[in-house]
Order: C-alpha cells, then structure tokens, then sequence
C-alpha cells in the first residue's frame, strides 16, 4: 500500500485575521503529529503547481479573476465575513490544486494507492461564482473536474464528512449526474445549507446530523445514506473532503466524533475505492479547528490510508 501525503511551505503563508481559527497552526500541528515514526512510510510529496487554467472546469474565469484581483500587496484583505487573503493566498491556492491534481495523476497511474493533502486553504464551502467559509475555490471540484478531463473518468463521487456541509461542492455539481456528492454535517449549522430534500439531479444525497450527535448516530447515517448512495453509483475515483470538526474538542460545532469514528469511516470509503475503482482515493484537509482533535483525527484518517 503506497500513501501519498502532499504538503507545501505556502500552506503557513496563508494568512488569516488574529484569533481566525483557520490558522497557520493546523498545519503545524500536522506536521508534528506526521513526523512520528508511525507514518515513517508515507511517500512525502512537495506539492507542484497547479496548472490554473484547469480551475476554470470548476469556476468562471471572472471569478478567479476576482479573486486575483483581491490579493493584497501587504496585510490582509476581507472576501466576506469569515475569509480574506493575504499576498501568498494565491500562491497557497495553485499548490493545494497542484497536490490534488497530482494526487489524481498518481492514483491513476498507479503511482500510489491513495493520498492525502495536508495543505490550506480549505475548499469545499467556495461555489461555482462565490468565495466564502474560509474558502476562496473549491480545490476538490477542482481535482473531480481534473480527472475527467485529463483522465476520463465517468463518474467520481465526493464524500465529505465535515461538519459543515460542503455547500460550494454541492453548488457546482448540483445538476449534473457524472459526479455524486454525499455529505454527513451537523444541522441547522452555517451555511445553513444541507437539507434530505437538496438532491439535484439525483446525485445529492445529504445526511444531516444534530448538534450533540457522536458516534452512533455518524456510522447509521453513513451506513443508511452515505454507503448505499456511493455503492449504488460505482465510482472510477472517490475523493474526500476530510473536515475534521465533528470532533468533540471542536469549538465551531457540536458534535462528539472520537478519532475512532473517521477511522471507521475512512475504512468504510476505502472498501467501496477497491470495489469499484482499484482502489483509487484522494482526501483533501477540509475543517477541524481544535489542534488537538486535529491531529489525533487526521492521524487516524491516514494510518487507515496506510493500512488499508
């Protein structure tokens, strides 16, 4: 079993306001908890760069533009309430793309079996024409786009257990039926998007939680709504969108997943990759705020990568 993880120097040059809780540190805390000698055998890759061209398969190019265009020379500027920039956003930005790019590249050419990115800025809240919940492009529309048009891929489906649901995803894929969105999320929680009756064409499928959930009510959602949907559609490529703040330690949510829950899920979506898709996985580092919750679950996450 071969486990890429992807990281970049830039993923700390974004820059958030002081007290943000999308903050350098996550990083950091990553690095320290994947430099223990239990990951000694992941395959440590130093993001490319991304080809930006290929964004445009996910967002106009007048909304990339826009955010071009708002990459302060110095200090930070505001996209909206909760996300800004800073003068290497953007350079963040195309190495998170360039590692979720390459990270499709080389389960596809059987380089490696799946893949990790540790890297920021997160993605999946940023839609199709709008930058927001700490996103500015959705890096994993991005990577599904990428694979079907350099490597053909008839259909991906994205799973995404943040505890925030991945309203950007759902936004750009809303009608169409190659790609399935799946998304496990407390509710009502920001965005306030997520709802059973949000199904677009037939390839949403929402499993809202509640605040206070743990555990249990995570695997029977997973098990009752996430399994059968991505099982049922038979993906060539899973991609995650591994938000780590349904953890109880979290402060921007309320619910009491343990480590040993994104364990349990991690080796669920594994099952499916090798039935259908040789395997092929990619999980891109999505929300989780408290550095400890952090790295105690994104650890489990990729030693389940590692073991299978």
């Amino acid at each position: 079993m071969v486990t890429r993880l992807y990281t970049h120097a830039l993923s700390v040059e974004h820059i958030t306001p002081p007290g943000h809780p999308e903050r350098p540190d996550r990083i950091r805390a990553l690095d320290k908890a994947f430099s223990h000698e239990t990951f000694a055998s992941l395959e440590r890759i130093d993001a490319p760069e991304a080809d930006p061209s290929y964004f445009e398969l996910a967002h106009p190019n007048s909304h990339l533009s826009g955010i071009k265009g708002r990459i302060p020379e110095t200090g930070l500027a505001i996209v909206d309430a909760d996300t800004s920039a800073s003068p290497r956003s953007w350079d963040a930005v195309i190495r998170v793309c360039g590692a979720s790019m390459d990270a499709v590249d080389a389960v596809f050419n059987k380089q490696a079996n799946n893949a990790f990115i540790s890297m920021r800025p997160p993605g999946h809240h940023a839609e199709k024409t709008t930058s927001m919940g700490f996103c500015l492009v959705n890096n994993i529309a991005i990577a599904a786009r990428y694979a079907q048009h350099v490597h053909g891929c008839e259909r991906v489906a994205i799973i995404d257990f943040d505890v925030h649901h991945g309203n950007g995803t759902q936004d750009i894929f809303y009608d169409d039926p190659t790609v399935l969105f799946a998304s496990t999320h407390q509710m009502p929680l920001y965005p306030g998007s997520g709802a059973l009756n949000e199904t677009g064409a037939g390839n949403i499928f929402n499993a809202p939680l509640r605040e206070g959930d743990d555990g249990v009510q995570f695997k029977q959602a997973f098990r009752e709504r996430v399994l059968p949907a991505v099982d049922g559609f038979k993906p060539d490529l899973v991609l995650v969108s591994a938000g780590f703040d349904a953890h109880c330690r979290d402060p921007l949510a309320g619910m009491n997943l343990v480590a040993e829950d994104f364990d349990w899920a991690t080796a669920q979506l594994m099952e499916i990759a090798d039935r259908y898709c040789d395997g092929r996985l990619v999980s891109l580092l999505e929300g989780g705020y408290d550095l400890q919750g952090l790295a105690e679950s994104a650890s489990a996450h990729v030693n389940r990568l590692m073991t299978g």
